[in-house]
């Protein structure tokens, strides 16, 4: 058997095209989604993840701001940042880029956004909402895993998941949304005896650890889902995801690749999440 492949960039571009419309038809009654991104310091890869999320606002006609502070930017300087744009009409997302400089407590950023404008879905209320089923921006990779099953005819429903990781970025979230769309969930972590076992009980396999091609052929149960969520650059400069793409190809049903796959997903989800925030505070069903 060689798994089908799962095109996240493919299932992306279509989410983009249907937000580009909901766009346009929102101009028309003069409200246009907003959104704020916040860069304290100069990492790298942050910079380009930044770049990526203007270049996605300009495509989809979002207005959008980025604000650029220098990396000895103090915690109260950007809390003031945070507090102004929360109450900045124009503006219905706001995402600070992490990892923060370490000087800056990460928790006290994230709950000093609004829960409106919480377009990472990462707000202690946001999470609430998320546990007990309330309505909610939902964090966008977790929401990405969601729509890669369903747009490819791979409904949770009455399917055994295994969620492999309990981050609160992905891991905890993933398995939330699992059971919200009727999935019998299992977290697995490190500490999980007899984790190949766990695993080849799934019908569905979310890998979201951050170790290099830890799934191997033999923990897939023929036919199952693997969604990889993992991203990990090997010595080589070459990225690979958590799951051993080549062997797990021969026996999955359908397979996510690394880079192509829960990645594109990621910025389009964020995307939607800030067209909703904008539609909610225009009071537009």
């Amino acid at each position: 058997m060689n798994a089908q492949i799962i095109n996240g960039k493919q299932i992306s571009d279509t989410i983009r095209e249907e937000i580009k419309n909901e766009v346009a038809a929102l101009r028309e009654k003069g409200v246009r989604p907003g959104l704020a991104v916040v860069l304290v310091g100069e990492d790298p890869a942050s910079q380009v993840y930044v770049r990526n999320k203007a270049k996605a606002c300009e495509d989809l006609g979002f207005y959008s701001e980025v604000h650029r502070l220098p990396a000895e930017t103090s915690q109260a300087d950007l809390l003031a940042l945070i507090e102004r744009l929360n109450g900045q009409a124009d503006i219905n997302g706001i995402l600070v880029q992490l990892p923060l400089p370490k000087h800056i407590e990460e928790k006290a950023v994230i709950d000093a956004i609004s829960v409106a404008k919480d377009v990472d879905g990462f707000h202690p209320i946001s999470v609430g909402n998320l546990m007990i089923g309330d309505d909610s921006l939902l964090p966008c990779t977790p929401a990405g895993v969601i729509e890669l099953l369903k747009r490819t005819g791979n409904s949770p429903a009455g399917k055994k998941a295994v969620v492999i990781g309990r981050s609160n970025i992905v891991g905890k979230p993933v398995s939330l949304l699992l059971l919200r769309e009727n999935a019998t969930v299992t977290i697995a972590h490190s500490r999980t005896p007899n984790l190949p076992e766990v695993v080849r009980e799934a019908d569905i396999v979310v890998a979201a650890v951050g170790v290099p091609k830890l799934v191997k052929k033999d923990w897939i149960k023929p036919g199952a889902v693997v969604v990889d969520v993992g991203i990990n650059r090997l010595d080589t400069g070459k990225l690979c995801g958590d799951v051993d793409y080549d062997e797990v190809a021969e026996v999955a049903g359908w397979i996510t690749p690394v880079p192509g796959g829960v990645g594109p997903m990621t910025i389009t989800m964020l995307m939607a999440n800030t067209l909703k925030a904008a539609k909610t505070a225009h009071g537009i069903g």
